[in-house]
Parts: C-alpha cells; structure tokens; sequence
C-alpha cells in the first residue's frame, strides 16, 4: 500500500509515520498481531481499547503488533485496481501475512466492514473456508464492548473474546504461539483455545434448535462462556507511550478512570454489562497523568469513564489535575456528565482553562419517563446544574435524549423541549444558554431490562422526529440533532438477533452495505433486500420477545442474571411509580450476579484470588452537590458571569526569544497536512519540554509561525518553523531538545531570531522533479516547451471567480535530466536519479509548486490523473539575489 500513498484522499492516514509507533526487527520476532478497527482512522484513533491492546502485546520482546483501520472507498477502489492487498500501517505487511488478525466489535453497524476488510486481505469470510494450517491464513479473532451479542458475526470469527481483553488477548496469543510452533492444524487450536477464561468459540456450537433461540455447545466444558474482567484497574497494563494521531475524532489523551456502573440505566447495555464499578487509585492516576502527557505532548486530557462524574474522588483528582495541567497550559475534558456529578470548585477550575464542551444526558423529557429507565435525574437537579454553568461562564450546553423508549407518550416528547426551554432560561433573566438536544431512537439491547421489548418502526420513529422538529422550529438559542432513524433500524434488527441474520450481514456487504455507521455512506435498500432474500422481516427481528424464553444469547454468560433483569423490568413497568433503584456503589446490593456475595459467588469468569466487586477510591463521594445561589431574602439566583477569556499565568506570555528551526519533510511526514504538521509540532515542542510563551484570549496557543505551506505529498529538504518561548535557550541547547521531531522530518539547523529579524518569505525555491511512472526526458521536453513560450495563460480558482493569471515569470530556470546514479537524491539536495531540476520565482504570483508543474506537464495528461505521477522536492529557499544568482550558475 505504501507505494500508492499519492493516489489516495488522506494519505496520511496511511502513512504509518506518527509519533509513538512500535518498531521491532523481523528477525526478533516471533508472532505478528494486526490490530483492526474496522471503522476510518480518525474514529479507530480515538479508541482506547486498540491503544491498550497495542501497548499489551508490544510489551513483549517477541511479539509486534500493528494497526489496521478500514480504508475508505476511494482508497479501496485503488487497491481494488492495482491488486494490492490490504497492510498494516507501521510496516505495511499485508494482513494474509500477519498470524493474528485481532478486530475491536464497538456496535452492530460496524458488522460489514468487518467483512470489508478481510475481503481487501484476501482472507476468507467464513471460518470453514479457510485453511487449516495456521501459516496459510490468520487466526481472527475479535473483542468489544458488542460481542455479547454478536451472533451474526459467529460464521467469520474463529475466536471472540468476551469482556476486558488486557488478559484474555495475551493467553490467546500464546496458545497461539503454541500452535504455530507445533503446526497444530486450525481446529486444535480452536478446541483448545475454549479452556482459555472469556474466551467464546463459535464453531463449538451448532445451529440452534429452533429459530430465535440459543446454538447448541458441542463440548459440555464450553457450554456456557463467561465475560472476563480485570478486577483491579491499578494492576492492569496501561500504555504510557502512546500513537499521536495526524487526525482523530477525539485528539486527545484519553485516561481511564473507573470501568464499569452500578447507576442501573435500564436502557444501558455497557452500564449492564461491565459490572461491577471498579476505580483506579488516585496515586495511579496522577502517575499515568504526568507520564502520558510528558510522552505524547496532548494539550488536552479527557478522563474516561461510562460515568466520570460518578468517580468517588473526583474532585481530589480534578483539583490536582489541574494544577499540573495550568502550569502547561492544557485543558481537562469530563465527557457526557451525568446531572449534578461535578460541584462548584470544580466548574470554577476548569473554566480558568480552555473550556471545553458539556454535554448532559437526561435521556427523557418527563421525569415520569426518567424514572422508568432509572435515570436518577430530576428537573430540578438539571436546571440547577445550568445555572452553575452559567455562572462559571459556560454558554453551550448539549443535551442528549431518547426516543421510542417502553412507555413513552407525545406528552413525554413534548416535554423534551419544554425541558430545553427551561435550561435555555435557567439564568431567570440573565443570558441564555444556547442548548443543542441531540435524539436517538432508543435500540433493545441484550442483558438489558429492556431486552424484551418492542422497538418503535421506522415510520414512527420518523413520525416521533418530525413532531420534535416542529417543536424546535423558530425557537431562539435551541437547536436540534438527531440520528437518522433508518440507521436505528438496521442497528435495532442486528442487536437481538440469531445466527440466521449471518446471510443478511454478508449479503447487505456484496450489496454495497459498508461504513453503515456513517449517515452519507448509509444506505437501507441493501439490508432490506438482504433480508427479503433470506425471508426475514425486519418488523418480527425488532418486534418484542417473551420473558423466560429462549433467546440468541442465553449461552453466554455477562454477569447480571435473568431474574435480576425480569424484576428490574417489573419496576419500570409498575403504575405505581415505584420502580427507581439505587446505586448499589453507596446503598445496598441488588443481587445481579456480578460480584462476590456472602449469598452467592460472581457469575463472572474467574481468573485469579482477587474478589471481584466494586473497588472504589473512597466510600462515598468527594462532592457535594450543587447548592442554589440565594439572594439576601433567600430567593434563588443566578449570576451569570461574564463571559471571558480563560486565566493564565502572565509568565507564558513573555517573548523572551524566538528561533528559527529548519527542518526537512520527507517519507511518510510529507503527506501531512499544513493542519496536521501544526498539530504534530505542537505535540513535539511539549514533548521536547521547551518553555514555550502562548498567546493570550479565549483560545491560548503556543506561538508558533510557519513558512508557506506545502502542498499534501511534496517533499522538502529545506523546510522552517518560528517558535518563541518566555525563557531563552541557546540555540544548540534547543536543537538537542528537538532531535525527536515527527518521523521524517529531521533537525537541519537552529537560528536565533533578533527583534529586528522578521519571518519572511522566501522569494525564490528551488525544487528536484521525478516521475515515478513514465519518462522524464517527455518531462524535460515539456519545460523546454514551457520556456520557449513568452505567454503561458493559467486558469486559476479564487475566492471571486475564475481568474486568468500568467505562469510563465514563475519558471526562473531550469536543467536537463540528471543521468542516473541512484534511486532519489542525495543528502545536500543534489538529485541522484534521472530529474529535472528548477527555481520559482514568486515574486510576481504565488501558486502550488504541484500545481505548477502539473500546467508545465499538462502534455502528458489530465492534472487530476497526473499528480500522483509526481515526486517533487523543494530542495533549497532562494532568499537573495545573490542566492538566485548561484542557483542559476549551477543549472539549478
């Protein structure tokens, strides 16, 4: 794949060239894992669970692990037509070749691209179709937070991990390493991989007995396989070194907390599942804190954790946090807070900081609707918590909503924005909150109290969008978000269902069914037309289930039982209104089965002496809660603050000196963007511990300048960047802090800038040009025509219009192919293989280097089809006359 890097959209996702990446000599390694994200790289780069894993296996001597994320469709149209095989991203081996190819299943709608990515590797879809011998074709194996559930993915999967996979992943991979060096044949291995804790093998069971029901074991010892979890966070691996992303959704360290909620969201299959609660201690964390940032160089931290505003010690570790991150200027990220979770202090901290979005999830509109799914927030509650947003300054808030959930009326739709309209008014007077509600269609889920339940169809989940919409409509400062209920539907049909909806999944693939997770790559006709042909309808796989039967998933063991389920289910129906139960983190046990009791042991895989239970900071929460703001007669207020900047330390701000740092940009660095080469600096100069000065305002940033930008997969040898910091630092002392800048772009020189010195352009650059595909003597041909010519007319985009320019002052000169003698070109810049060599001329226009030369060789083809022909270096800046002077005297 490397090689056709310039043919794809975003090749720097493909690049393989970041920051934290594991490399280890072939020869010392005995058993190669790819690590698959079957989703884009920037959403795959966000994922936490593929970054633990990486570091897990990379920590052993003899084993290397690689990333692999699902191409998108352009970039697979071109392996498609060039025969190239899918690869990994740090050495590019095909994945056919690896010995382990590991997928993370994070929801249903990721099922295809599953499919999509061994069909790109040339691996067989279905486990019975592959070979038997273990170095003809990779063990697949995949885990996630989706796989106790997954039937429909049980024909292609030889091996699914149940639960947390920092234990499970390496017993796997041994027992591999085992069978490889006794060429056991693909079926031993599986047999004996079923002994192995949280381990599932779905070709140890046949097909179900009837239509809706569980598969039936074929081995008595694997009849029942259990969820695997780490009983004690703090001594469980967590990667300090980790992959700083050129792009992600979340492109930030993202430090898990706590694992596991005990808040009992009858709706919530993670908050079901990963029980029981189980927090890392505040010493561990503080110590990951310090270590991460110092080895990746993020300006923000998120804590991560289903519910993080629900950690026992939150606000002694916030507090702490964000002394530490003041000091460097980096901003502290608590996604989707739960209602009144954060107190005073904390709010007032984090807006001395960058302030990052908030996003509250009151699930319902009405509370009656709140207390059957057990959502433990009341209006009051919420509204209290938006005045201590605005008081601390906050102006946005997102509020996150369901729809279609059991029992769920007009009334409970209308109240949703009764409720945003209240929240949007919380300041009584004062500004108002601008709220944005996002709604989803609720989804059944299994080992949920509402697995048995009817999802809503699509029209009236359409029907329930639509009379939100109108509710919405012209109201100021409220806005309205929703997920595209066709989605909903494929995800509901998928989440319950048996072994039969296989076919479906792999006829909706071969009908173009991929990336369904994405709302412009979405399409329902090939999952309809799937299902008609397998005579399946898509109203009986959404349609409700009958308690005490059996369901597709009752082989599978997650650790809350049936009947815990069925009563919490009773409690959310009652008409009495008495079903709200509490957390059992601070109040009594619930007997769900997930942890060890006096009554009855955890229905948990057991994998050590640790007792498996809720493992908690402190025995009740740091917090308290939010207290109304009362005026002198006890009436309640709220004194909205002004918005304004963040605070910071005046010290960052001082320019004590500025240098210039030239640099090159070769190899995979340059196919970064001029965005993501800022952003990979950025992470660099913290890295690098330099004393950078920031700017000042609502936004601060290290000051930091560039030269002009390169265009996506031009090379340079001769490439700067301006920083300035509030202490000085001699300049050689500067350069051996920066010997580890991003892969491919190496430390030419380091220049201290006087007062008086300004950034300034070059007028002139010098450049190398080679064609990787064709002669370069037609090249040579073409810029002889080029300056024969006295008038050469460019049609150019701008901002106004098509303008006519003419290009052809920007052609200084040029020279002759240069005979081969090499393959690229040489250390000082001098061309070593057949090129044609030239100096621009930008004192009269400006235009892309690639541009350029692509009207120059406009012969030899359309421009779109030509660029990636091209390999172009800038191999010097022309600052003086006297520099222009030389470069013309040498030819170049």
């Amino acid at each position: 794949m490397r090689e056709l890097l310039p043919f794809f959209p975003k090749p720097s996702r493909y690049a393989g060239m970041e920051d934290g990446v594991c490399r280890k000599k072939p020869a010392d390694v005995r058993l190669t894992v790819a690590l698959a994200f079957p989703d884009t790289y920037d959403v795959g780069m966000s994922y936490l669970g593929q970054k633990i894993l990486y570091g897990v296996v990379n920590s052993r001597p003899r084993w290397l692990a690689e990333r692999v994320m699902a191409p998108e469709r352009e970039v697979a149209a071109v392996l498609r037509a060039r025969n190239a095989p899918l690869c990994t991203l740090e050495s590019d081996t095909p994945l056919a070749k690896t010995d382990c190819l590991a997928f993370s299943v994070t929801h249903e709608l990721c099922y295809t691209n599953i499919l999509y990515m061994l069909d790109l590797a040339g691996i067989p879809l279905r486990t019975t179709d592959r070979p038997q011998s273990l170095t003809a074709c990779p063990l697949v194996i995949c885990g996630g937070g989706a796989l106790l559930s997954a039937e429909p993915l049980a024909p292609f999967i030889d091996v699914m991990a149940l639960g947390d996979g920092e234990e499970t992943l390496p017993d796997m991979l041994l027992l591999l390493e085992k069978a490889l060096e006794a060429a056991w044949p693909r079926r031993r291995l599986l047999e004996e991989a079923r002994r192995i804790p949280g381990v599932y093998v779905p070709s140890l069971f046949a097909a179900p007995a009837g239509p809706g029901g569980p598969p039936t074991p074929l081995f008595a010892d694997h009849a029942r396989p259990a969820r695997r979890i780490v009983a004690n966070l703090d001594a469980a691996p967590y990667p300090v070194r980790q992959i700083t992303p050129v792009g992600a959704v979340h492109n930030r360290l993202s430090l898990e907390i706590a694992r596991g909620c005990t808040r009992g969201c009858r709706f919530c299959h993670a908050g079901m599942v990963y029980r029981p609660a189980r927090e890392r201690s505040l010493p561990d964390i503080l110590t990951l804190l310090r270590d991460c940032l110092a080895r990746t160089g993020f300006d923000e931290v998120s804590f991560l954790s289903l519910s993080a505003g629900d950690f026992s010690a939150l606000k002694s570790l916030c507090l702490t946090a964000l002394d530490h991150c003041a000091a460097e200027q980096i901003s502290l990220c608590l996604p989707s807070l739960r209602v009144g979770s954060v107190d005073d202090e904390i709010l007032e901290r984090m807006a001395d900081l960058r302030r990052t979005g908030i996003t509250l999830a009151p699930e319902a509109g009405s509370q009656r609707l709140r207390d059957v799914i057990n959502k433990g927030v009341t209006e009051e509650a919420l509204l209290l918590h938006a005045q201590k947003l605005l008081e601390h300054g906050w102006r946005q808030v997102k509020l996150y909503f369901m729809i279609g959930l059991p029992t769920e009326t007009d009334d409970d739709l209308a109240a949703i924005a009764e409720l945003c309209r209240k929240v949007r008014d919380a300041a009584r007077g004062g500004p108002r909150m601008t709220v944005t509600a996002a709604i989803a269609p609720f989804v059944p889920k299994p080992f949920t109290p509402f697995q048995w339940e009817e999802q809503i169809s699509l029209e009236e989940m359409r029907r329930r969008t639509d009379l939100l919409r109108k509710l919405f409509t012209r109201q100021k400062c409220l806005k309205l978000r929703w997920h595209e209920p066709a989605m909903c539907l494929v995800e509901g049909i998928l989440s319950r269902a048996d072994r039969r909806m296989a076919d479906v999944v792999e006829k909706a693939y071969k009908n173009g069914a991929i990336f369904c997770s994405w709302a412009d790559s979405f399409d329902l006709a090939p999952w309809l037309d799937a299902l008609r042909e397998c005579a399946l309808d898509a109203r009986a796989c959404t349609g409700p289930r009958v308690p005490g039967a059996p369901l597709p998933w009752s082989h599978l063991e997650a650790g809350v039982s049936e009947a815990f389920l069925l009563r919490e289910r009773a409690r959310a129906l009652d008409a009495n209104g008495a079903g709200i139960t509490g957390d059992c983190r601070y109040g009594p046990c619930r007997r769900c089965g997930a942890c060890d009791t006096d009554a009855a042991p955890s229905l948990l895989a057991r994998t050590g002496a640790d007792k498996i239970g809720n493992r908690l900071v402190l025995p009740q929460r740091d917090q308290r809660a939010h207290l109304p703001t009362l005026d002198a007669r006890g009436r309640l207020v709220c004194r909205a603050r002004p918005s304004r900047p963040p605070r910071i330390d005046m010290s960052l701000t001082v320019k004590a000196a500025s240098y210039r740092v030239w640099h090159t940009k070769t190899a995979g660095s340059a196919f970064l963007s001029q965005l993501e080469l800022q952003a990979a600096l950025d992470r660099a100069l913290r890295r690098a511990k330099l004393p950078l000065a920031f700017s000042q305002g609502f936004h601060p940033l290290p000051l930091l300048s560039f030269g002009r930008a390169l265009p996506v997969g031009v090379e340079s040898l001769a490439e700067w960047f301006i920083i300035t910091l509030h202490a000085p630092l001699a300049p050689g002392e500067l350069a051996e802090r920066l010997a580890a800048l991003p892969p491919g772009m190496e430390l030419v020189r380091v220049e201290r800038l006087s007062k008086a010195d300004r950034a300034g352009l070059a007028p002139a650059e010098a450049f190398c040009l080679r064609l990787t595909e064709g002669d370069i003597s037609v090249a040579a041909r073409c810029f002889e025509d080029f300056t024969s010519q006295q008038f050469v007319t460019y049609i150019r985009k701008t901002k106004n219009g098509l303008r006519s320019v003419d290009i052809r002052p920007v052609l200084h000169c040029w020279n002759t192919p240069v005979a081969p003698s090499g393959d690229g070109y040489s250390g000082d810049g001098e061309p070593s293989a057949p090129a044609v060599t030239f100096v621009a001329d930008w004192r009269t226009l400006y235009l892309s280097p690639l541009t350029f030369c692509c009207a120059v060789l406009a012969p030899l083809g359309l421009e779109e089809a030509l660029r990636p022909r091209l390999r172009l270096v800038k191999t010097a800046q022309l600052y003086t006359e006297d520099d222009i002077r030389k470069a013309s005297c040498k030819g170049v």
